[in-house]
């Protein structure tokens, strides 16, 4: 069997074909949508603790700001690469246009281990970042957020650095912050909120019954663990969990409530009482309704796609499921929920954050998790719409929905 190519700039630039052949995409907005419109590397030099000074690079790719802003997470991790930030604020422009929010797509990494660094040298290198890449920032221009191994202290500096070097607080710079510094109401439980909204959806379209409907989550992080609170109490069942070491399975369902027990006293969801011990691989081909991978990129390949079992698959993660196996899942009948619809809760709370910053006016939870509902229903229905239209999957049809949106805004303002 041939490897597959799995540079994510080259799959994102695949996806934006794959999709322009159903709309004839204009080819001169397809090169135009193949490229980032800026791509940014910094180096910026901080003091460690021990009193030595180390250079560090960052980065801050910037693909899209037809329909507004640049939006996008900033990841710390020593394996972060231009190739890989790049890709990822391709598909933050298609995330923000298959929800229809006025955003294009940016990311930023800095290439550190953050679990080497002590909290003074992730607050000094956080501000630095941020002078760097200052000049192309704004709350109207690109607004950052949390990623991998970044979070909501790591953004109050941030915006902190900026507002100092701006002479006034500019709480919209980013999202994801401290209530208390700006940060929205339900920001926490947005992405796995949204996630559970399109499989309320995608259930209905199948006629699946939710109640007693078998799930499995890969990944039993932030998202992985809410997702199955939120579906739980929906009536589902959720038979099988794993995180980094390995997962658990029991085909008569898990006490949650334990499994949080069991985690918060070993670090971890393995070898809890009553259940079999699995592998993250062997979780992804468990006889279940739904599937949720909520972990790491190209977890169901071409190699083991054919023995998923799922009804559903809704990807919490990003990119979790390479091009060739997404064929491989339609072409055996199961519905694929993409990532940049499944797990778009967190950028449109982002998106609730950023205007609440900007009329200084603050909502419930309810009144987020509520226009949350609308818009992810909304979505999801536009999406199936363009899927049943073109005869595609519904990544397919994600992608035909947002590059229209982003093709109409480059056309009327005279781009191509």
């Amino acid at each position: 069997m041939t490897k597959e190519n799995l540079n994510p700039f080259e799959i994102a630039q695949q996806q934006i074909s794959e999709a322009g052949k159903y709309i004839s995409l204009d080819p001169a907005i397809e090169e135009i949508l193949k490229q980032p419109k800026r791509v940014l590397e910094v180096t910026f030099p901080v003091r460690m603790d021990d009193g030595t000074v180390r250079v560090f690079k960052g980065i801050r790719s910037q693909h899209n700001d037809a329909i507004g802003p640049y939006k996008g997470g900033v990841r710390y991790h020593p394996d972060v690469t231009v190739d890989e930030v790049k890709a990822l604020s391709m598909w933050m422009t298609f995330k923000c246009g298959v929800v229809g929010l006025p955003y294009g797509g940016g990311k930023g990494g800095v290439i550190c281990n953050p679990k080497e660094l002590s909290q003074g040298e992730l607050q000094r290198i956080s501000r630095a970042y941020i002078e760097a890449i200052a000049p192309i920032i704004g709350p109207d221009k690109d607004i950052p957020a949390p990623d991998v191994y970044t979070n909501a202290q790591v953004m109050a500096w941030m915006m902190d650095a900026y507002s100092r070097l701006q002479g006034s607080n500019q709480f919209g710079v980013v999202t994801g912050k401290p209530i208390v510094v700006g940060g929205s109401l339900g920001r926490e439980k947005a992405t796995a909120q949204g996630c559970v909204f399109v499989i309320i959806k995608a259930a209905e379209k199948l006629g699946l019954d939710l109640k007693g409907a078998a799930v499995a989550i890969q990944g039993y992080g932030n998202v992985g663990s809410q997702a199955a609170f939120l579906l739980n109490q929906l009536g589902c069942k959720i038979v099988a969990l794993s995180d980094s070491r390995g997962g658990i399975y029991n085909p008569d369902g898990i006490d949650l409530d334990k499994v949080s027990e069991h985690k918060s006293s070993t670090g971890s969801c393995v070898n809890l009482p009553g259940s079999r011990s699995i592998t993250n691989a062997e979780l992804l081909e468990l006889p279940v309704d739904i599937l949720i991978p909520a972990a790491l990129e190209n977890q169901i390949t071409a190699d083991n796609a054919a023995r998923v079992k799922a009804k559903v698959v809704a990807e919490a993660a990003n990119g979790p499921t390479t091009p060739e196996a997404s064929r491989i899942l339609y072409a055996n009948g199961i519905t694929v929920i993409p990532d940049i619809l499944a797990n778009a809760g967190g950028v449109t709370v982002s998106y609730f954050e950023w205007v609440q910053n900007l009329m200084h006016y603050y909502w419930s939870e309810e009144e987020v998790f509520e226009k949350l509902r609308t818009n992810m229903y909304n979505a999801f229905d536009n999406v199936y719409a363009a899927s049943q239209q073109h005869q595609v999957d519904l990544r397919t049809g994600a992608y035909i929905v947002a590059i229209s949106r982003i093709a109409e805004a480059i056309k009327v303002r005279g781009y191509a």
